[in-house]
């Protein structure tokens, strides 16, 4: 893993753990809230970016995540906002995206011992 894979990982991991926070308020709150609504779009395009960076960082996903269905999601969200389904974006972020943390449960900890050693080097 290089320092770029591992630093956009970690990145992944945090947006990851702002999802919770937006799931922790539940769905009639986030269907009535329009900030919340925005919240969850930025993460997802966040999480978009991010995996296309990856992508092209050869970082394989691991089984239940697929880059390119979060960079088209990245996409529709930017260029279709109009069309956005709340009920849709609840599910990306209740399901999809909590899967995601699991999934990438390995690469995270990889990340994170890549910049603790790094860390460790440099002192």
């Amino acid at each position: 893993m290089d320092r770029k894979a591992a630093k956009e990982l970690l990145h992944v991991q945090g947006w990851l753990e702002r999802v919770e926070e937006i799931l922790a308020k539940g769905q009639e709150a986030y269907l009535d809230d329009d900030l919340l609504q925005e919240a969850g779009d930025s993460l997802m395009m966040k999480l978009g970016e991010a995996a296309n960076r990856l992508s092209r960082l050869d970082v394989l996903a691991p089984e239940g995540v697929e880059w390119a269905i979060a960079v088209a999601n990245r996409n529709f969200l930017i260029h279709q906002d109009d069309e956005i389904s709340r009920d849709l974006t609840w599910e990306t972020l209740s399901v999809d995206l909590p899967e995601w943390k699991t999934s990438l449960q390995m690469l995270f900890d990889q990340a994170n011992a890549f910049i603790d050693a790094e860390n460790v080097a440099a002192e």
